[in-house]
């Protein structure tokens, strides 16, 4: 027995409908967590949380900034065309609950590279916390459930695609979080050219001073658009990431007004 799909799947379909135009390559590499697990225990002690996925987007948000070809998005196919933006701004996928029906949102969160772990722990709190319902962000993706499939599509291509609009519409870089399950690691494509997929951290073994010991490892993949970047940057990039969040010690910064947006 068939079913339409459910209204509050629509949006997800014109983003995968358009995403097919991307040529995906993907890596992996996995990232000693213990300055962060370190972090994380400190400040709870001090009455402050921090996700997971915070520490994430604060890292790779400040090396988006010393990536500018991969803080970059690609338009056409006989006459392409990249923009490269001065800022860096992050999609975050959601799992939420939209008319009875659990689906995925993007949050927007500009600035990032310029926003404090606490910043952004605040933004990530509302977005986590909100009502999709209710919040003016999604109000895109609403509308998106009310209008037509063949008109939504065009409505939904026509907010994403021009260059010049795309970082406030789709972000710079995405990431995206199973951690919360028994899950490893897993790769997808976020509508950017660097897609980031965080899985669980869980202690393993590893070898340090050439000796064994224990440490709380996370699998960190990322998925880049070969369109605009090749392999050895997004290896770079990638390389990066896990470095700051293998060193991390937060850095002192000035806090941002609390900017946000939705994707659609």
């Amino acid at each position: 027995m068939s079913a339409p799909v459910a209204r509050e799947r629509r949006h997800t379909l014109h983003f995968l409908a358009e995403v097919r135009a991307f040529a995906p390559v993907f890596i992996d590499t996995e990232v000693d967590m213990g300055a962060v697990r370190a972090h994380r225990a400190a400040a709870t002690a001090e009455g402050r949380r921090y996700s997971v996925v915070t520490y994430v987007l604060h890292e790779a948000a400040r090396v988006l900034a010393a990536h500018p070809d991969a803080n970059a998005a690609i338009r056409g196919r006989l006459w392409p065309r990249v923009a490269r933006y001065p800022t860096v701004t992050g999609k975050l996928a959601l799992d939420k609950t939209v008319g009875g029906r659990r689906v995925v949102l993007a949050a927007l969160l500009p600035d990032l590279d310029r926003a404090s772990l606490d910043d952004i722990q605040r933004r990530v709190e509302r977005y986590r916390d909100g009502d999709p319902a209710t919040m003016a962000e999604f109000a895109g993706a609403r509308l998106l459930h009310r209008l037509p499939g063949p008109v939504g599509r065009l409505a939904f291509r026509a907010a994403i695609r021009p260059l010049r609009r795309r970082a406030t519409t789709v972000g710079t870089f995405a990431v995206s979080s199973l951690g919360h399950r028994a899950v490893d690691g897993f790769h997808s494509v976020g509508g950017t050219t660097v897609t980031l997929g965080i899985g669980r951290i869980a202690d393993r073994p590893v070898v340090r001073d050439g000796a064994l010991a224990v440490a709380p490892v996370m699998r960190l993949s990322l998925a880049f658009d070969h369109r605009v970047i090749d392999g050895a940057e997004a290896a770079d990039v990638l390389t990066d990431i896990k470095d700051r969040l293998e060193g991390f010690a937060a850095p002192a910064a000035h806090p941002l007004p609390a900017t946000t947006g939705a994707g659609i």
